[in-house]
């Protein structure tokens, strides 16, 4: 059973990037119709690592389907016409309750710079890509319909989330900043200093 996602998100590949790694990105665009909760005493990470997380999964907040590994890697597409392309490989699976029904699935999510260029606003998008694959024997038809469903809502949450990551490099400090090795005021600056 596979099911696919391609979407442009209205933010750049760096933002999408660390939302991915993110578990509370990861329950904002899956809520209200399924919730994840840490079964680790600590409880979730601020951002997701590669070591193996167990979660509950919950259905419309109101009943617990089953438990569920994360098992995450990150991966490089071997295209070279894809060079930019960074892929967030998840091969977790269910572990208890209805999800032990796939023990084993295969998710990844490909995020590459918009390849129409940054959008009217001058902004760099990014092309999203999603595809999960599980096998859940006999019961993979109702499976697929279910996840199918979910999907879309997923590719609802994912546009309307997006343009909240914006990524902001950091800016240097002033007062860090070395005196030497900064840009030269150039003459619109001493004009602009006269002005004033």
């Amino acid at each position: 059973m596979r099911v696919l996602l391609k979407l442009v998100l209205d933010c750049d590949p760096d933002a999408v990037w660390r939302a991915l790694h993110s578990p509370t990105a990861l329950r904002q665009v899956a809520m209200p119709w399924v919730d994840f909760r840490s079964d680790e005493p600590a409880g979730f990470p601020t951002a997701w690592d590669m070591a193996e997380h167990r979660v509950s999964v919950r259905a419309l907040g109101a009943f617990t389907v089953g438990t569920q590994a994360i098992r995450l890697d990150a991966l490089r597409s071997t295209d070279p016409r894809e060079s930019a392309t960074r892929i967030l490989r998840d091969s977790g699976g269910g572990t208890g309750g209805l999800l032990a029904a796939m023990p084993h699935l295969d998710h990844r999510m490909a995020v590459a710079p918009d390849p129409a260029g940054p959008g009217p606003d001058g902004r760099l998008r990014t092309l999203y890509r999603d595809r999960l694959i599980v096998r859940a024997g006999l019961v993979t038809p109702l499976a697929w319909y279910a996840l199918w469903a979910f999907w879309q809502w997923r590719g609802m949450r994912l546009r309307q989330l997006a343009p909240t990551w914006a990524y902001d490099p950091p800016t240097p400090d002033p007062a860090t900043t070395d005196p030497l090795t900064a840009d030269p005021p150039t003459a619109d600056d001493a004009e602009t200093e006269a002005a004033a």
